[in-house]
């Protein structure tokens, strides 16, 4: 049997998808021992919220120069672009697990009101995409690299990357929007 990642791009994105949200998870419910992770001075861990705002604003530009650039046959900028987007994600996700596993969540430090009806509310959509965009981002991402270019717009890879790229920044906006709410408004 020949088992090449081209012939197996679903399994390869449930197995991928599988493994890194069991390690989100692991880490936002405090699974990880901390002493297993070295820990950074306080002024790091104060920082990497607004470190993680900045990512995210310039992800999603990134990301919509890199759709753009698709929607005008710049082959070259959009993979570019969204290679870029990707490790911009990933630099993000390590940022932000490393200060949850270390200090847990963020406590919203507004009124009960808005943190019931605003707060919460954007945070659970901000966190259900970023969740469902993982597996989306896999499967776009193993097509783009296990197939030739010009063969690309034969696969699901335009169909799913739109969705994919649709979640994954508005993903990216409402986590701005909760940065907001928790240092800037409150």
């Amino acid at each position: 049997m020949n088992w090449t990642a081209r012939n197996h791009v679903p399994a390869l994105t449930a197995v991928l998808s599988v493994v890194s949200l069991a390690l989100v998870f692991a880490a936002a419910l405090g699974v990880v021992p901390q002493g297993a992770l070295p820990h950074a001075p306080a002024a790091v861990l104060a920082a990497i919220p607004h470190v993680n705002a900045a990512i995210s604003a310039v992800a999603i530009v990134v990301i919509a120069g890199a759709w753009r650039a698709i929607r005008r046959g710049n082959v070259d900028r959009h993979r570019s672009g969204m290679l870029a987007g990707l490790v911009l994600f990933v630099a993000f996700l390590a940022l932000y697990l490393y200060k949850v596993a270390l200090e847990g969540p963020t406590q919203f430090p507004g009124p009960a009101a808005v943190e019931r009806f605003v707060y919460f509310p954007i945070l659970g959509v901000h966190v259900l995409l970023a969740v469902v965009c993982i597996p989306l981002l896999y499967y776009v991402l193993l097509l783009a690299l296990t197939r030739p270019v010009g063969t690309l717009s034969e696969t699901n890879h335009p169909r799913i990357g739109r969705v994919a790229a649709s979640l994954w920044l508005i993903s990216f906006f409402l986590g701005v929007v909760v940065y907001l709410l928790l240092y800037v408004a409150y």
